[in-house]
């Protein structure tokens, strides 16, 4: 903590900023704001650069606004890296199927297999961690080419077996939100038959659909002993679009039958 102090304190004095400049501009900000939480008193900084006191959120925000310095840099001087908070929430259980609120947001580093093995034949089943000769880390702003504004992302509740077994629960999900119209045939097997995200009055749910004029039947997997739904369309569900990509643990029949 005193070593992110020190450096803001090092940035203020390569402003050529005394503390009373900076108590004066964070004034500014909170009658902006409308909000005295912005605003940073001499002593405070004081405290903040040379004693490791940790700042509110509100006076964090006035110190990056005056400073004119990343808030994410600067909550990674404090320990806090942003990036990290999407494989944190991976590891906490929720029971209820919901969309994920992360966006990308440019920040942090992904770890990358740079190197393969030149011997590879990709038309076969492989074991890649064998084949990855060198790994390293990419910017996630070079990834920005990848098309992912389409597409959001969703878990799927622990507790919700409606796709089961193709969808675990616990499974993340991508979502085309491109891809928003109820399709009623055109496959020849249930691994080829669109699977679709959508947003009803008691939360959210993802399975089969299929749409005959105002009425939707929401169908389950029949391997997940769960019942269909039906809602009138588009007045109680809406499509937030279609399954395109999925993440999941292959455990979890096993831990059905042991609640059963």
């Amino acid at each position: 903590m005193e070593e992110a102090g020190q450096k803001l304190k090092k940035k203020r004095e390569e402003l050529n900023l005394r503390y009373r400049d900076v108590e004066e501009a964070s004034i500014q900000i909170a009658a902006r704001r409308k909000n005295d939480e912005y605003i940073i008193a001499l002593s405070r900084l004081a405290d903040v650069e040379n004693k490791g006191t940790i700042p509110s959120i509100y006076r964090l925000y006035s110190i990056c606004a005056i400073y004119k310095l990343d808030i994410m840099e600067v909550l990674d001087w404090y320990g806090v890296d942003v990036s990290l908070m999407a494989s944190d929430s991976i590891h906490v259980e929720v029971t209820r199927t919901h969309l994920i609120g992360f966006q990308p947001n440019g920040h942090g580093e992904v770890q990358l297999p740079l190197a393969l093995d030149p011997g590879i034949d990709l038309r076969r089943t492989t074991y890649l961690s064998r084949m990855i000769q060198r790994w390293g880390k990419l910017p996630i702003m070079l990834l920005n080419g990848m098309e992912l504004k389409s597409h959001r992302y969703a878990y799927i509740g622990s507790e919700d077996w409606s796709m089961y077994p193709l969808i675990q629960p616990g499974s993340l999900v991508v979502i085309d939100e491109t891809r928003r119209k109820i399709v009623n045939s055109g496959w020849s097997h249930e691994s080829e038959r669109p699977i679709y995200f959508l947003e009803h009055r008691q939360g959210y749910a993802c399975g089969w659909c299929n749409l005959t004029d105002n009425q939707l039947v929401l169908q389950p997997h029949p391997a997940s002993q769960c019942n269909p739904e039906i809602f009138g369309f588009p007045e109680e569900i809406d499509v937030i679009g279609q399954v395109t990509g999925v993440a999941m643990r292959l455990d979890q029949g096993k831990r059905r039958r042991n609640r059963s």
